[in-house]
C-alpha cells in the first residue's frame, strides 16, 4: 500500500505544473523516492522533499548537475547517526530502485538494518559504474555472501563491509578493483583464505581483514602493495610464517596480526620498515627472540609481543626507542634482566613483562615508577629483585613479585642480600598466618610452671577444708 502510494504521490508530482520547474529526469526522482522509502521510517518523505536537489533539500542526499543535459543527478546517499530524523523503519532493506541512480557515488548507510535479513545483490557493482564509496556498517542482518562480481565495481576507491554478519569466502574478482585504497571488512564471519589476488590493490592504502574466520597463510603477494598503511589481519586462523619480503612496504605504519597461529621468527626483513609505529603480533606461536633490529625502527610507539612462545632476554636496542608509549611482552620465557635504560625512555606509559623467568636486580628511577603505576606489570617474575619495596610499583591480588628481605639488606653481606632478595615471598595472607601462628605457640617450660602452680593451689585447698 506505501509502496502505491508512493508511486501514485511521484506520478502526480511528475505531471503536475511543478514539472515544468523540475530539475531531474523522471526515472531517476522516482528511483530515489524509491530508495528513500526502503531505508525511512517516513512514508511523507517524498511530499517533504519534492526537489531533493533544489528547493527541499535533505541533509543525507547530495546532487552534482550534469552537463548535458543540465540535470540534478544524485550522488550520494548518506544514512547515519549523524542524521537522526527520520529513522530508519524496522524493516529497512537495499532496494534495486537503487540502479535507477547511475550516477551515484557514494553510499553510505549505517546501522540501519537490525531487523529484516538483507543480502548484497550482484547487479549493485555492475549498474553502478560511477560509485567510488561504499560504506555498509554496523548493520546486525546484512547476511550473506559477497557477490562474486564484487570486482566488476572498477571505480571504488572506499569499500567498507565492516561489523555485518556476511560470510563466505572473499571473493577472488576483488583483485580488479585496481583504484580501491580502502578495504574493510572486519567483524563479519567470512572464512576461507585471504585471496592471492588481493596483490593486484595496487592503490590499496589500507586493509582491514580483522575479526572473522580466515584461514591459511598470508599471501605472498601482499608485498606488492607499496602503498599499504595498514595491515590488520587480527583475530582470525591464520596460520605459516610471515613473508619474509613483508618488510618491502616502506610506507607500512601499523601491522597486526595478532590472535592467529602464525609461527616466527620476525623476518629480518622488518628492519626496513622505517615507518612502522605499531607492532602487534601478540598471541601467534612465534617461538623465537625478540630480535635485535628492532630497536632501529625509530618510529615505534606500540610493540605488542604477548604470549608468543618468545625465550631469550630483552634486548638492549628497545632503549634507542624514544618514542616508545607502549610495550608488552607478557607471558612469555624471557628470561635475564630487565635493561635499566627503559626506565628512561621519555615517553613510555605501559610497560607489561608479567608472567616471564625475568631475573636480577630492577634499577626503574622512582619517577618512573610512579608515573606508571599499575601500568608497570612485573608479576610471576620470582626471580626479579629491588633494593627497596618502594622502588618498585607491582599489582597482584595474591602474589607480590618483587623479592626483599625482612631488614633491608643494610647489616649483610652483597652475597648474602642477593641470596635473601632473590627469594620467593610467600603471599601475603599466608605470611600473617604463619606470624600468627608463632606467637600462639605454648612455650614448654611455661606450662611446666603453671601445672606446679595449679597442684600446689589444690593440695592448699584441701588442706584447709580438712582442719576445718
Amino acid at each position: 500500500m506505501a509502496s502505491l502510494s508512493l508511486f501514485l504521490f511521484a506520478l502526480s508530482l511528475l505531471s503536475s505544473n511543478c514539472f515544468a520547474t523540475q530539475d531531474m529526469e523522471d526515472q531517476e526522482l522516482l528511483g530515489l523516492f524509491q530508495v528513500m522509502g526502503s531505508l525511512l521510517d517516513d512514508p511523507d518523505w517524498p511530499q517533504a522533499h519534492p526537489f531533493p536537489c533544489s528547493d527541499t533539500p535533505w541533509p543525507g542526499v547530495k546532487c552534482e548537475i550534469g552537463q548535458s543535459p543540465p540535470f540534478f543527478h544524485v550522488t550520494k546517499i548518506h544514512i547515519g547517526p549523524d542524521i537522526l530524523d527520520p529513522p530508519c523503519k524496522i524493516s529497512a532493506n537495499l532496494s534495486h530502485s537503487l540502479l535507477n541512480l547511475p550516477y551515484l557515488k557514494s553510499l553510505s548507510i549505517f546501522n540501519c538494518f537490525t531487523s529484516s535479513s538483507v543480502a548484497l545483490f550482484p547487479a549493485l557493482f555492475e549498474s553502478l559504474s560511477y560509485l567510488e564509496h561504499l560504506a555498509l556498517q554496523s548493520n546486525p542482518s546484512l547476511s550473506g555472501e559477497i557477490p562474486s562480481n564484487l570486482g566488476n565495481a572498477a571505480s571504488l576507491r572506499v569499500l567498507t563491509l565492516s561489523q555485518n554478519n556476511l560470510n563466505g569466502e572473499i571473493p577472488k574478482s576483488i583483485g580488479g578493483l585496481v583504484f580501491l585504497e580502502q578495504l574493510d571488512l572486519s567483524y563479519n564471519k567470512l572464512s576461507g583464505e585471504v585471496p592471492q589476488s588481493v596483490g593486484g590493490l595496487k592503490s590499496l592504502s589500507i586493509l582491514d581483514l580483522s575479526w572473522n574466520a580466515l584461514e591459511g597463510e598470508l599471501p605472498s603477494s601482499l608485498p606488492q602493495l607499496q602503498l599499504l598503511q595498514k595491515i590488520d589481519l587480527g583475530s582470525n586462523q591464520l596460520q605459516g610464517k610471515i613473508p619474509l619480503n613483508l618488510g618491502m612496504l616502506k610506507k607500512l605504519v601499523l601491522l597486526d596480526l595478532s590472535h592467529n597461529f602464525i609461527n616466527g621468527p620476525i623476518p629480518q626483513s622488518f628492519e626496513g620498515l622505517d615507518n612502522l609505529e605499531y607492532l602487534i603480533l601478540d598471541h601467534n606461536p612465534l617461538k623465537s627472540v625478540v630480535p635485535f633490529f628492532i630497536g632501529s625502527l625509530e618510529k615505534l610507539t606500540s610493540i605488542s609481543l604477548s604470549e608468543c612462545g618468545i625465550e631469550g632476554p630483552i634486548p638492549t636496542s628497545l632503549s634507542s626507542l624514544k618514542t616508545l608509549t607502549a610495550l608488552s611482552l607478557a607471558n612469555n620465557n624471557l628470561s635475564g634482566p630487565i635493561p635499566p635504560e627503559l626506565g628512561k625512555l621519555p615517553n613510555l606509559d605501559l610497560l607489561n613483562l608479567s608472567h616471564n623467568q625475568l631475573s636480577g636486580q630492577l634499577s626503574f628511577p622512582n619517577e618512573f615508577v610512579k608515573k606508571l603505576g599499575k601500568r608497570l606489570d612485573l608479576r610471576e617474575n620470582y626471580e626479579l629483585c629491588s633494593r627497596e619495596k618502594n622502588n618498585i610499583s607491582v599489582h597482584s591480588d595474591e602474589t607480590p613479585t618483587y623479592c626483599l628481605n625482612s631488614n633491608g639488606g643494610t647489616n649483610e653481606s652483597e652475597e648474602q642480600q642477593r641470596r635473601e632478595d632473590c627469594k620467593s615471598i610467600k603471599p601475603d595472607w599466608k605470611n600473617q598466618w604463619e606470624d600468627n601462628s608463632s606467637t600462639t605457640t605454648s612455650n614448654p617450660s611455661l606450662d611446666k610452671n603453671l601445672m606446679l602452680a595449679f597442684c600446689a593451689f589444690v593440695v592448699a585447698v584441701v588442706l584447709c577444708f580438712c582442719l576445718l
